[in-house]
Order: C-alpha cells, then sequence, then structure tokens
C-alpha cells in the first residue's frame, strides 16, 4: 500500500545519533574553557603592575602555565569508551536504539504525510467520479483510499461460491472492507512498539552502564586505598555519562512516540470515513442492480 524511499530517514537518523555523540565529546572541552580563562585572568593583574623586567621573566611562567592548563580532561566520554568491553557494548546497543527511534520517527511522518496528502486527493478527485471504479482508477497507485475502494469493488464482484453464498452480500462488503482498514492501520502502526520498548528501557540501560561504573571506581579505589576527592568524584562523573546518554535515547522515543499516536488518530478517521462511504455506495449499487435483475427475471 505504501512505496517510501527509506535511504533518507536512514541517513537523517545517522546525523542525529552523530550529532548527539559530539556534542556529548565536545562538552568537557567547552566546560573546561570558562577555567582556564578564570586562570589567566589573575595572572595578568600582577604581571601590569610588576615592571618591565618582572613581567619579562614571569612571561616564561605564565606560558608554563598555560601549558599546564591544555593537559586533557581525563574523565569524559572517550574514557567511558576506554572502559573495557561492558561499557562499550552498553554505548552500542544506546547508539542502535537512537538510530532505530530517528528511523521510525522520520518513516512514520513520512507515512502520514502522504495519508494526509492522499486523503485530499480523494477528496477531490473520488467522489466526482461516475464510479467506483473509476473513482479507484484516479487515485494515486499505492494510496490506502485506492486500496479499500477496490478491495469494495472486489468483494462485490466476487461474491460467489457455495459458502459465500451463505453470507449476505451487505456483511460480505463489510468484513471485506473492514479488513483493509485493518491492514493500513497495522501497516501505520508498525515500528510504534520499539518506540515505546525503547522509551521505557533506555533509561535503565544507561543506569545499568552508570553502575557498573561506579562499581569500577569503588573496586579501584579499595584496591589502592585511597579515597580523596580526585579519586572519587571523576569516575563516579564519568559514569554518570551512561545515564544521561540513556535519558537522550529516551526522550525523543517516548516524544515521538505520543505524537506519532495522535498524528495516527487523525489519520485514521479520514480513512474510516472515506470506507464508511464506500461501504455504503457499493450497498446501494449492488442492492439496485439486485433489485434490478429480480425485476427483469419476472417480466421475462
Amino acid at each position: 500500500m505504501f512505496k517510501n524511499t527509506r535511504l533518507s530517514a536512514v541517513l537523517a537518523a545517522v546525523l542525529f545519533s552523530v550529532t548527539a555523540a559530539t556534542a556529548l565529546v565536545s562538552a568537557p572541552a567547552m566546560a573546561d574553557a570558562p577555567a582556564s580563562a578564570a586562570a589567566t585572568a589573575p595572572a595578568a593583574a600582577p604581571a601590569d603592575a610588576a615592571p618591565a623586567p618582572a613581567a619579562d621573566a614571569a612571561a616564561p611562567a605564565a606560558k608554563g602555565g598555560t601549558a599546564k592548563e591544555e593537559v586533557e580532561n581525563p574523565f569524559g566520554f572517550a574514557a567511558v569508551w576506554a572502559g573495557g568491553f561492558v561499557p562499550r557494548a552498553t554505548l552500542i546497543i544506546l547508539g542502535l536504539m537512537s538510530m532505530g527511534s530517528w528511523y521510525i520517527i522520520i518513516t512514520k511522518l513520512i507515512d502520514q504525510q502522504k495519508i494526509f496528502k492522499q486523503s485530499k486527493e480523494t477528496n477531490a478527485k473520488f467522489w466526482k467520479a461516475s464510479s467506483i471504479a473509476a473513482g479507484s482508477a484516479a487515485l494515486t497507485e499505492g494510496s490506502p483510499f485506492r486500496f479499500i475502494a477496490e478491495t469494495g469493488t472486489k468483494a462485490t464482484a466476487h461474491h460467489d461460491g457455495a459458502l459465500l453464498e451463505q453470507i449476505d452480500l451487505s456483511t460480505w462488503v463489510t468484513m471485506s472492507v473492514q479488513r483493509a482498514v485493518d491492514k493500513v492501520q497495522s501497516r501505520l502502526a508498525d515500528g510504534l512498539s520499539f518506540l515505546a520498548t525503547v522509551g521505557s528501557t533506555s533509561p535503565f540501560i544507561g543506569l545499568f552502564g552508570t553502575v557498573w561504573g561506579i562499581y569500577g571506581a569503588l573496586t579501584n579505589i579499595g584496591m589502592t586505598g585511597n579515597a580523596s576527592i580526585d579519586k572519587v568524584a571523576g569516575p563516579v562523573g564519568e559514569a554518570l555519562i551512561m545515564t544521561a546518554i540513556g535519558l537522550l535515547v529516551a526522550v525523543p522515543a517516548v516524544l515521538g512516540y505520543n505524537w506519532l499516536v495522535r498524528r495516527n488518530k487523525t489519520a485514521m478517521e479520514d480513512v474510516r470515513s472515506f470506507s464508511a462511504d464506500v461501504h455504503s455506495v457499493l450497498i446501494s449499487g449492488a442492492m439496485s442492480t439486485s433489485q434490478a435483475g429480480a425485476a427483469a427475471k419476472k417480466i421475462g
């Protein structure tokens, strides 16, 4: 029923995930910049107050202090990645969840936008046709509205056979149209369960990575016997990055799920209204044809 190009959605999902990862990697560097500026500012005042020779003598020391401030932060995203198999596996799982979520959000939005556009096309073309078959031919190939109309037409034309004749025509057409509507709804709901799963589980996966990182930090403290603040705060803060990544994956998935569900309801209202109208037209036409045939037999 739906024919979509998925490549653009895949590229967009990868782009969102890479952008988020880049922001996490660059965050420690941005946090270190104010500290470097604050350390340089106090050193500038004594240098201005001192005589020229003293300023020249202090220049190498200032350069040495600047070089010391440029030491890389040992606690960050890179340290988490280098923490072993478990942190890496956790990051990979969260990354796959993020890419899958963005892929589903983008593809579902494309599908819904097509349905809204095809609904306007149906209102403009279908009901001006001379028959259901002519109206179906005027609609776009692959449109769910065309699929429903063609399904109803086929049900009307193929109501024959020993078993099918035991079901009255109205019930048979109703069942066929309802099956078509259910297929459209099922197609629209594809992937939403994945978003719900990601939204509910990714925070706990990130929390697992945090617990594992804290466990490793406490183990190192116990082995070294050094419980100073630099030995505790750094590894614990590094472990908390996992929780932040888990929330970064979960929030778009939850928001996307709720948004897509609301849009699906709007799209299905148009589909159900169209199917009810088509059902009425098909039943009216079939009843008129059967009554005309019965009258012709009586006259004959």
